[in-house]
């Protein structure tokens, strides 16, 4: 009998995996709600990827945001989403991008097709009442389609 109780809790602890980071993947609907020299406020879409083999619990997430390296603002999230398990989902997204820090790079920007996006924070995560923080850095090449 101990040894039955004893293969059930290791199965029981193999079964249980720490969650995944979520993969991100594109942005998505980008709208610029009002336009300002110092804070502009902007909305988008954020699309990521779950590989987790189960459905999570995003509970909360808190990153800061560079462009082209440039620290444009700080992003969070405090509302509890269900993420089916491996599946793409949105996180839609409200934020005020410091204009100062962007003003830094503007030639670039012009004549760039596209920027260098990073995304870095943490996000707590979790399944049946139980989370826990994952930290994220995602790092991607964004095209821009202003004209």
């Amino acid at each position: 009998m101990k040894k039955i109780l004893a293969l059930l809790l290791i199965a029981g602890f193999m079964g249980c995996s720490k969650p995944q980071g979520f993969e991100y993947r594109s942005i998505r609907n980008f709208k610029i709600d009002k336009l300002g020299f110092d804070k502009t406020s902007v909305s988008l879409e954020l699309v990521y990827f779950n590989p987790n083999n189960f459905g999570v619990a995003l509970k909360h997430i808190d990153c800061d945001v560079y462009v082209d390296h440039i620290f444009v603002g700080k992003y969070l999230l405090d509302t509890t989403m269900q993420i089916p398990k491996k599946a793409e989902f949105y996180i839609p997204s409200k934020m005020d991008v410091d204009m100062k820090n962007l003003y830094k790079n503007t030639l670039n920007a012009i004549f760039a097709t596209d920027v260098l996006l990073e995304l870095r924070g943490n996000t707590r995560v979790g399944k049946a009442g139980i989370f826990v923080n994952v930290p994220f850095n995602y790092s991607t090449r964004q095209k821009l389609d202003f004209f």
